[in-house]
C-alpha cells in the first residue's frame, strides 16, 4: 500500500492526478501556505519522493515572503537561494541554438539543494515549458554493461565552461548573469551514478557542466556523454510543464534533472526559487564528490 493511499484523509487520491508515465504528479484543491498542517506537508514530501516533481496550479496568493514561509516548512533553506531568475541558467544544448540542455538544479555538479519551489512570477503567452527527467528511471533503462560502466565513472564539472556556454547562449544583462553566477571558477570530480539518500535508488546524474570522464579524452567524453543523457532525454523518462501565473512546482533535484524548452525567441518566463538543504552526491561504493586538482592527467580528490 503506498503512501499516497494511506493518507488519503488527508490529500484525497482523486486530488492527485499523474503527469506523465514514470514521473511528476498535479496535486489538485489545495492553497499552499505555511498554515497547513504538519500532515498535509508530510503528505506533500511523500508525494515528492514517490513522484520525484509535484505541481499546484492557481497558487497566485504567494508573493516572495510566503513562498518563503511556505518552504520553510518543508527544511532548512540554502543561503544562495536564488529569487527572480529569468532561467538564465538553462544552456543550449550542445550544437543547437535552443535552450535545451540538461541541468542540476543550482550546481555545478560537488553539491545540490535537495528540493527546490519554484513560482510562476511572469508569464508571457506562449512561455518557455520546462521538462523533468527522472534520473532513476533513466539508470535503470541502461543497458548492464553501459549500467556497469556509469556505476564507476566519475565526470568533472566546470563551472568556468558552464558559464562560458551560457554567457555566450543567452542574451542577458550582467547583473541578472550575476544573480545566478558568481564568477567562482573551480572544478569538481562527481560520480555519474549517485544514490538516493532516502529511497535507495541509483541515479544517472550529468547536468550540463561536464568537462569531461575522469581517464576519458575530450572526444570520448562527448560521445559517452551524449550516449548516457538520452537515457535522461528520452520521452518515458520526462514530463513537460507548461508555465502559468501562480503555479508551484516541487522538485526532488537529487532525482530529477530539468532543462527549458525554448521555442522562440520572445517568449519570457520569471521564476521565484527557493532552494532547501543541500546534499553532497554518494557514489555506489560511498564516495563523495568534491573540488579537485590536476596533476598531468590524474585526478586528486581533496
Amino acid at each position: 500500500m503506498s503512501n499516497v493511499t494511506t493518507m488519503d484523509n488527508v490529500i484525497p487520491g482523486s486530488d492527485i492526478v499523474k503527469s506523465a508515465a514514470r514521473l511528476g504528479a498535479e496535486v489538485k484543491n489545495i492553497r499552499l501556505s505555511d498554515g497547513l498542517s504538519g500532515e498535509v506537508f508530510r503528505a506533500i514530501s511523500q508525494l515528492l519522493v514517490e513522484h520525484k516533481v509535484i505541481f499546484f496550479r492557481d497558487q497566485g496568493h504567494l508573493d516572495d515572503a510566503e513562498q518563503q514561509r511556505f518552504a520553510v516548512r518543508l527544511g532548512s533553506l540554502i543561503p544562495r537561494t536564488i529569487k527572480g531568475t529569468s532561467t538564465p541558467e538553462m544552456a543550449p544544448g550542445r550544437g543547437s541554438g535552443r535552450a535545451d540542455q540538461m541541468h542540476i538544479d543550482l550546481s555545478f555538479g560537488d553539491s545540490c539543494p535537495k528540493i527546490s519551489v519554484l513560482r510562476g512570477g511572469v508569464i508571457t503567452p506562449g512561455g518557455d515549458d520546462i521538462i523533468w527527467s527522472n534520473t532513476a528511471a533513466a539508470y535503470l533503462d541502461l543497458p548492464q554493461p553501459l549500467r556497469m560502466l556509469a556505476d564507476n565513472l566519475w565526470a568533472v564539472h566546470c563551472s568556468a565552461y558552464e558559464c562560458t556556454v551560457t554567457r555566450h547562449a543567452i542574451e542577458m544583462d550582467t547583473e541578472q548573469f550575476d544573480d545566478v553566477f558568481t564568477g567562482t571558477i573551480c572544478e569538481t570530480a562527481c560520480p555519474v551514478v549517485r544514490v538516493h539518500p532516502e529511497t535507495g535508488e541509483r541515479l544517472l546524474v550529468l547536468g550540463h557542466s561536464v568537462q569531461n570522464f575522469v581517464g576519458l579524452e575530450k572526444y570520448a567524453s562527448q560521445k559517452l556523454f551524449e550516449r548516457l543523457r538520452s537515457y535522461l532525454t528520452a520521452p518515458e523518462n520526462t514530463v513537460r510543464w507548461s508555465w502559468k501565473s501562480g503555479d508551484v512546482v516541487i522538485c526532488d533535484n537529487r532525482a530529477t534533472e530539468c532543462y527549458a524548452v525554448k521555442e522562440s525567441s520572445v517568449r519570457h518566463r520569471v521564476e521565484r526559487r527557493i532552494a532547501i538543504d543541500e546534499d553532497m552526491p554518494l557514489s555506489v561504493v560511498g564516495l563523495r564528490g568534491g573540488p579537485c586538482a590536476w596533476s598531468g592527467r590524474s585526478l586528486h580528490l581533496r
